[in-house]
């Protein structure tokens, strides 16, 4: 008997997958070239001054607010506040009784940089301007 194809071939009928790959490779390329990422950005002005200025430390009375590691992640006068509206009501209930306070943020070292960034900016669109950041001393 004259066989026009070997058994083996004509049992396993797999198709070629190599043209399907090609084009979804080929759409993910396009996808990627052809995607907008936007970037939000907060602008802060670093005031210019002498390094000893800096690093000197405030000889009065100030409203801290400290960047937590864990939850909560924001802290007022060493006062553990759960969430944002509570420590955003306090702080300008704080800076509304003393306004000639200085403000002083000190973030923990692991802290999340979102949530500092979230209490600049919360600062920034308040109009807070007083604000001293605790650094530590190389």
């Amino acid at each position: 008997m004259i066989r026009s194809q070997p058994e083996s071939e004509s049992t396993s009928f797999t198709p070629d997958l190599t043209p399907l790959l090609d084009i979804i490779f080929i759409v993910m390329v396009f996808l990627l070239l052809t995607a907008n990422i936007q970037f939000k950005t907060m602008d802060i002005a670093i005031p210019q001054t002498n390094d000893s200025e800096v690093l000197e430390s405030p000889n009065r009375e100030v409203i801290a607010i400290n960047v937590l590691s864990g939850e909560p992640s924001w802290a007022l006068q060493g006062e553990h506040l759960h969430d944002w509206e509570t420590f955003t009501t306090q702080l300008l209930e704080a800076i509304k009784q003393a306004p000639d306070k200085p403000v002083v943020i000190a973030a923990d070292k692991q802290a999340n940089v979102e949530s500092m960034l979230k209490v600049l900016a919360f600062m920034q669109n308040n109009n807070i301007n007083a604000t001293n950041i605790v650094m530590e001393e190389q």
